[in-house]
């Protein structure tokens, strides 16, 4: 490879790192896998975040963080426990971000348990449900990640 192709290379990964938020490794796996084209790449990462997520579904959750979210109106609240492997991953902001996110879809869709979250759409993108979501944090992040409990109130 010449100096050229490297520097393409590295732009690159940079490029569906920022797109995707995945490590350099995975970034460059599904550019390798994908000839260059990081559309195809972006593919091809979403495609087998299920399959990462999947091994990582039998470690132990022994960490995590209690997340809320009360609407402007002060009439709906939710709370979530959502649980990781690690204290450091449980600081992230991804893992936070994530924690939010949950919240609010918590509040906005009342799923009537955990596994009717999961198989909600994203309220934010129609085009995943929340266990995507979550797979795609799991991908990320490198740990398991799991919903624990989920409360909603209303007045």
């Amino acid at each position: 490879m010449n100096k050229k192709q490297e520097t393409m290379n590295i732009k690159q990964i940079k490029t569906l790192r920022e797109q995707t938020g995945v490590g350099v490794m995975d970034a460059r796996k599904a550019l390798e896998e994908s000839h260059g084209d990081i559309k195809r790449a972006g593919e091809w990462l979403k495609k087998n975040a299920v399959a990462k997520a999947l091994k990582k579904a039998d470690r132990v959750t022994g960490d995590g963080a209690i997340f809320s979210y009360i609407h402007q109106t002060g009439k709906i609240a939710s709370l979530i426990k959502l649980a990781c492997e690690t204290d450091f991953v449980a600081k992230t902001d991804d893992f936070q971000k994530l924690g939010k996110e949950l919240a609010m879809q918590v509040a906005s869709m009342n799923p009537k348990d955990i596994a009717g979250l999961y198989c909600q759409d994203w309220i934010r993108d129609n085009k995943k449900n929340i266990k995507q979501l979550i797979d795609e944090v799991i991908t990320r992040l490198g740990e398991n990640i799991k919903i624990l409990e989920i409360a909603r109130m209303k007045i």
